[in-house]
């Protein structure tokens, strides 16, 4: 039997596609085995967020190689997409695939063999417009269900719609039947992923909004939780989060990025809100969901920060009641409007160790926040979805809210959603759970 393995970097969209790609290899009798091990093809789905991104996806597709020089490696992704003649001129590569090819593989490739040329097959992303359908599976109880991809917003550091094209949604009745599907498998928990999920629908003329959807995905049976992966602030509106609230199934737990503090910085980030529609969001949910978990991504070091810009956004996120951040920092990406108008954005761009500085600084704050939010709900009994993989002889598990828990392992628990006592602080920062008498709810 043929073997094949993958390496994914970057979004949980990424390892839904992967998922999707490999599926589509074990359909064809070919066995999955872990990367790195001896296998006719390697498969590498990348990111290119940053350029730290690009460097690992360079750096993984030479790892490939040395552990296996004779494997076919086809390299897909966003990096492939962005910079193709850059990956096909890395030795040893056989195929670079684009956004509108990676799920046409086995009709683009008819053999796995080696040759001197790299074949190369990307279209220009203005021709990219049909959606591949894609889900990923996480430790059999969560799936990662792709409903959109694509986007048409144009922020100034960004290069998602060079990358993936523009905004696709996956049709309301095929999005529903999928989840149904994952349902009969087994699966308790969809997130709900995209490049701009509140984009979806746009593209389905009167097919069905994203609010549509989720009313939909709500009277599913057998999915007992879903999650929004992440959503604009600007797009998540009232009736989202007061059907959240209400719903069956939707927990009480958001993404939502912000990206900067600052109005300014804002504006030249070319966002399409400012912070006071931030503020509002986070209020509305917080009035109708006073538990729920708010989670902020945040770029610092942007062309236009200053260290005043900064303050503000550190302050702006200390006063708003978020739960946790996810800090990047920033990276100049060729071909963005932020590189082709630095000189305008207010300078020069910010020194890399400010930049380092910066993002310590939130890190620290995402730290307290988190720990905040744990130790306020510590004494509380809250359902928890437990997950399978066993670390040093402990499982763990997420509550409604995203609290993440821990007690000793036990596969009688796994793909179980149990209400649990939250206790003391374990070693890692996840908090221990103290359910003696197991009553499984679902």
């Amino acid at each position: 039997m043929p073997r094949v393995s993958f390496y994914t970097l970057g979004c949980k969209l990424n390892f839904a596609e992967t998922n999707t790609l490999q599926r589509d290899f074990e359909g064809r009798a070919y066995e999955t085995v872990p990367f790195g091990e001896a296998a006719e093809v390697t498969v590498i789905n990348t990111c290119s967020v940053t350029a730290e991104a690009d460097r690992k996806c360079r750096q993984v597709i030479r790892r490939a190689l040395r552990a296996n020089p004779e494997t076919f490696v086809v390299v897909t992704g966003c990096y492939a997409q962005l910079q193709p003649e850059e990956i096909a001129s890395i030795e040893g590569v056989d195929a670079v695939l684009g956004a509108g090819e990676k799920f046409q593989l086995f009709h683009l490739i008819s053999e796995f063999t080696k040759r001197e040329q790299t074949q190369v097959a990307v279209s220009c992303i203005d021709d990219v417009t049909t959606f591949g359908p894609a889900f990923s599976a996480g430790d059999r109880t969560r799936a990662f269900l792709k409903v959109q991809d694509g986007c048409d917003y144009s922020c100034a550091f960004c290069t998602i719609p060079q990358a993936r094209g523009r905004s696709r949604s996956q049709p309301l009745a095929e999005t529903v039947a999928q989840a149904r599907s994952i349902a009969a498998q087994g699966f308790r928990e969809i997130v709900l992923s995209g490049i701009n999920i509140g984009l979806y629908g746009e593209d389905l003329a009167e097919e069905g909004t994203l609010l549509d959807l989720l009313q939909a995905l709500d009277k599913v049976d057998g999915i007992e939780r879903y999650r929004i992966s992440s959503i604009e602030p600007n797009l998540l509106t009232d009736d989202m989060v007061a059907f959240v609230a209400a719903s069956r199934a939707f927990q009480p737990h958001f993404h939502i990025p912000l990206q900067s503090g600052d109005d300014e910085v804002l504006g030249k980030m070319r966002r399409r809100y400012r912070r006071a529609v931030y503020a509002d969001r986070v209020a509305r949910i917080k009035s109708l969901m006073p538990d729920a978990c708010i989670g902020v991504d945040v770029i610092v070091g942007f062309p236009a920060e200053t260290a005043a810009h900064f303050e503000n956004t550190f302050h702006f996120l200390h006063e708003l009641p978020v739960s946790y951040l996810h800090v990047f920092t920033y990276s100049e990406r060729p071909g963005t409007i932020a590189v082709d108008q630095i000189g305008r954005m207010g300078g020069a761009p910010i020194p890399k160790q400010e930049r380092s500085a910066r993002n310590r600084r939130l890190r620290m704050l995402s730290q307290k926040k988190q720990h905040a939010f744990y130790q306020h709900h510590v004494g509380e009994t809250r359902p928890v979805l437990w997950e399978g993989t066993a670390h040093n002889g402990m499982m763990h598990g997420f509550t409604d809210n995203y609290i993440k828990v821990q007690r000793p392992f036990d596969a009688t628990r796994e793909g179980h959603i149990a209400d649990v006592r939250l206790g003391d602080f374990a070693a890692d920062g996840t908090l221990i759970a103290e359910d003696p008498a197991f009553v499984a709810l679902v």
